[in-house]
């Protein structure tokens, strides 16, 4: 039995929703094709549950890429703007919650219904728990085969994200399609996830479980200055979650546990006027007891003691501090997928394939990754805005 569309749409998550929206505005008959039972199970999660939708400041910094600059033109075609017009078209309230980051008042649930909401509108059909068993071209139409049905097209919407968070459904389906029409997909890799540390770190830090503070996250020459949490595997929080997007096995973080002050200028003068007070008891008034007892168990002498080499020192350790992680927590935890379809074969304009015509890639299964914050939610709806309106 056959089904035959404008365009099939695989994917029925962020990016494919509001591209299967834009195809359907422009009078095409539209559907949309996603394997797991629920729809979107990716939007619904997010954010705790309030979804973290975009951000007030985007641009290409947000974002990484083997080719920084890909990403501009989706963004400028539709931006967070435009999709805050959308959340306002739909009443949906919505709050600042810091750094520009958009989150729902209530529940993601209501990001959702309005994609539905506006999918029924362009008369654009979701078809869920349906899984493609195989995918061909022939010169007249793309073809999707599943158990007991063939769904034919003149384009398809690769839509079907990373490897991030396979309780949802993740899969390397996107990947393999790239492949299958000799579209280059580069490594991936798992970003925005805790890092861990090995047995014996692990041994020395993990009575620090549970301790959140504001920290700055270094590796090479990004930053962070973010929260900061001891796990009872390794490291997480949101500064630790941006760096390891950076972060490559093997190499150091380095952590100031201090950002918001100037720490030799204050010891130099708690010399001077409260030589008496403890470096422990002056560390207490910025850091939590139980972490600096726990990793400056010989620091707790006078400042009358303190001489300038032993400042230097007190400093580097604080502010500098040295890490090697031994990995991270996987795809498991992961938000987002790293790699992915190699953006010299697509079109930044149109996110249509250089090789095959027809054939659209958007949101997560391209080489570009956002930062925490809401930017890959953006990425999907400008990639997906973009994508529809193409094909």
């Amino acid at each position: 039995m056959n089904k035959n569309f404008d365009v099939i749409i695989v994917g029925a998550g962020a990016a494919g929703l509001m591209s299967g929206i834009e195809a359907g505005k422009r009078g095409k008959k539209v559907c949309i094709i996603e394997h797991s039972e629920k729809i979107a199970e990716k939007i619904r999660i997010s954010g705790g549950g309030k979804c973290n939708f975009t951000n007030l400041r985007v641009s290409k910094e947000n974002f990484i890429s083997n080719n920084p600059n890909f990403c501009i033109s989706a963004l400028k075609q539709y931006n967070q703007f435009n999709f805050i017009e959308l959340v306002k078209k739909h009443k949906i309230d919505f709050y600042e919650k810091k750094l520009g980051q958009l989150f729902c008042v209530n529940k993601s649930q209501e990001i959702i219904d309005m994609l539905i909401e506006e999918c029924k509108r362009y008369n654009v059909l979701i078809y869920n728990n349906i899984l493609i068993k195989s995918v061909s071209k022939s010169p007249d139409f793309f073809e999707c085969q599943t158990e007991n049905k063939s769904f034919r097209s003149n384009s398809l919407i690769i839509a079907t994200g990373g490897l991030s968070v396979p309780k949802v459904g993740a899969s390397s389906f996107g990947y393999d399609i790239a492949q299958k029409f000799n579209i280059k997909v580069l490594n991936t890799r798992p970003g925005l996830v805790p890092l861990t540390f090995s047995h014996n770190l692990l041994e020395t830090y993990k009575k620090l479980a549970g301790i959140s503070i504001n920290a700055k996250v270094s590796y090479e020459n990004t930053s962070f200055a973010e929260g900061f949490l001891f796990t009872h595997k390794g490291l997480s929080g949101p500064s630790i979650l941006q760096i390891s997007s950076y972060w490559m096995p093997g190499k150091r973080i380095n952590i100031n546990l201090v950002p918001r002050i100037e720490l030799s200028h204050l010891l130099l003068d708690k010399r001077k006027i409260t030589p008496k007070q403890s470096l422990h008891s002056f560390l207490f008034e910025f850091l939590p007891k139980r972490l600096v007892k726990s990793l400056y168990p010989d620091l707790n002498y006078n400042f009358a003691e303190i001489s300038e080499s032993k400042i230097s020192f007190i400093k580097e350790n604080i502010t500098n501090w040295k890490v090697l992680p031994s990995g991270t927590e996987g795809y498991r935890t992961a938000e987002v997928t790293l790699g992915g379809i190699d953006t010299s074969e697509i079109s930044s304009k149109t996110m249509e394939s250089k090789k095959v015509k027809g054939l659209f890639f958007i949101g997560e299964v391209i080489d570009v990754t956002g930062h925490l914050g809401g930017f890959n939610f953006q990425w999907a709806w400008s990639s997906g805005y973009v994508a529809g309106k193409n094909v």
